[in-house]
């Protein structure tokens, strides 16, 4: 595969995925750059002085968002609820197994039922338009989304793997290790490297990511911020 020289970059994935790839999608202040809320609660910063005017501007338009890096410096008007420590792991090459099942591309018609599955099993990071920020696969069962793998953030090499859902009763059917494999494919088919973030503590999800050949590349905290 393409090697890429400046994977320093996914030190500040938020930040050079709205600065590249992203752009359209963010609100940007003059120290923190934003994703619009509607598609992703997320921002970042380069440089710590400064932030908390601009911080507040974003939280006029929503109530609970996170900051993706180092620690941000908070006002008054705001609360630090929680840090999210997740892994960051890269994957080198394409994952060669068996796609036994019929993976379909979601489109905006599957929107509602998209998000439906994504809040049910992750509450609180999938809005109604994620969807927007990449490509979407789902499997089918009885014209039900029961899993669901995607991309969301974006920038000119790199792509996140992102919303790895699957329905609680469809669960340990293989149908994530199927759509994860997909997702990837077709991120290295775009000549990018995909990569993902894990909670710390998911050691399930972690064991699968190894076996499918991804590797640790650092921590990554997620500060979850709240009026």
């Amino acid at each position: 595969m393409a090697e890429f020289q400046d994977h320093n970059k996914l030190d500040n994935p938020v930040w050079h995925s709205l600065v590249e790839t992203h752009q359209h999608f963010s609100i940007d202040f003059d120290t923190v750059k934003f994703y619009n809320p509607d598609h992703c609660p997320f921002g970042a910063f380069e440089k710590p002085a400064n932030i908390a005017g601009d911080i507040d501007e974003y939280a006029k338009l929503t109530d609970n968002f996170f900051i993706i890096g180092s620690e941000p410096h908070l006002s008054e008007k705001l609360k630090l609820k929680q840090e999210l420590v997740c892994l960051q792991m890269v994957i080198n090459n394409k994952i060669d197994i068996e796609i036994k099942e019929s993976i379909v591309q979601l489109t905006n018609e599957h929107a509602d039922i998209l998000y439906q599955l994504v809040d049910l099993v992750q509450p609180g990071y999938f809005k109604r338009k994620t969807n927007l920020l990449g490509d979407y696969f789902g499997i089918f069962k009885n014209d039900e989304l029961v899993a669901v793998t995607g991309e969301r953030l974006k920038m000119n090499d790199f792509t996140e793997v992102s919303a790895v859902v699957t329905h609680p009763d469809h669960t340990g059917k293989g149908y994530a290790k199927q759509l994860i494999a997909h997702t990837v494919n077709n991120i290295f088919s775009q000549n990018r490297i995909p990569y993902l973030h894990v909670l710390e503590t998911n050691t399930a999800a972690i064991n699968l990511y190894k076996k499918l050949g991804f590797i640790k590349r650092r921590k990554m905290s997620f500060w979850n911020i709240i009026k």
